[in-house]
């Protein structure tokens, strides 16, 4: 089995395309034209990660998108563990841990300080105990009307929030399975919603404006929202939002954070700043 680093040209994305077909049949976002979006086209940098192949047969693959970030009130380049795939006549084989060992090295000696994730219930264990990962907290899941917090946020008090520029956030927001729209907030803040695929259901997020960038002009639009992710301190709701019981999420989610640079400390529980944005929920 052979360890390579990962390809972004279009022979490379269309076999992770037939690979994530074979691995996940109901998955058809992950075709070449949103791979080649997300891959190679984040203002950030192209993907890090690794693939293993068996001879001319694709049997892994794992990647994490770069990101800028603040962790601890250091600014630092960070990556956002995601897409990852083992074919079935390959599983059970540890590819994946062989997988993340080498982008992780990777990932440092191009800089990187950290990389963290959102994970599920199933797959936190195991990102926990032999990659080395901190289970930073379970994500709040919210539904309702009004903003998420009453003020604009204070970055001084963030352990953990991603740091968008314009660029980066342009970027983001267009991504062609699932375009959000950026709408006026107020007070140095904006939204970001997108359609969930449930009528009267928007995801919502909210960050500050980045630097230079103008306010949109568009209003928000008038639906539930629906926000999972964390605020410093459990964050202070302006409007009606409700919790949603353990009971009624289809898989609850958890923040996990791993250092990669000396001197990076996981942030504490209750000073992370995570949205939909930041970890590709919608």
């Amino acid at each position: 089995m052979e360890i390579r680093p990962v390809g972004t040209d279009a022979a490379a994305l269309a076999s992770y395309e037939a690979l994530f077909r074979a691995c996940f049949p109901g998955a058809g976002h992950l075709n070449a034209a949103y791979l080649q979006w997300l891959y190679a086209r984040n203002p950030a940098g192209t993907v890090i990660g690794c693939d293993a192949w068996e001879g001319e047969r694709l049997a892994a693959h794992y990647v994490c998108v770069p990101a800028q970030a603040v962790v601890n009130g250091r600014a630092m380049r960070t990556m956002l563990s995601l897409n990852t795939a083992t074919h079935p006549d390959f599983q059970g084989k540890g590819l994946f841990t062989r997988l993340a060992d080498a982008t992780y090295q990777l990932g440092a000696q191009a800089g990187i300080g950290a990389v963290y994730g959102v994970a599920n219930a199933n797959s936190t264990p195991g990102f926990l105990r032999k990659l080395g990962f901190a289970l930073v907290r379970p994500l709040d899941a919210r539904v309702g009307f009004g903003r998420i917090e009453r003020a604009a946020p204070v970055a001084a008090a963030d352990g953990f929030r991603r740091d968008w520029s314009q660029a980066a956030l342009e970027w983001r927001i267009a991504n062609p399975q699932r375009a959000y729209r950026l709408v006026r907030a107020g007070d140095g803040t904006i939204g970001a919603e997108a359609a969930t695929g449930k009528p009267g259901l928007l995801a919502w997020d909210e960050l500050a404006l980045p630097a230079g960038m103008p306010s949109p002009a568009r209003s928000p639009a008038w639906a539930m929202r629906l926000h999972l992710g964390l605020r410093p301190g459990g964050g202070r709701p302006q409007g009606l939002w409700f919790e949603i019981p353990q009971r009624l999420r289809p898989s609850p989610l958890n923040m996990i954070f791993r250092p990669l640079a000396e001197g990076v400390a996981v942030p504490a529980a209750d000073s992370v700043r995570l949205g939909q944005l930041d970890f590709d929920a919608f």
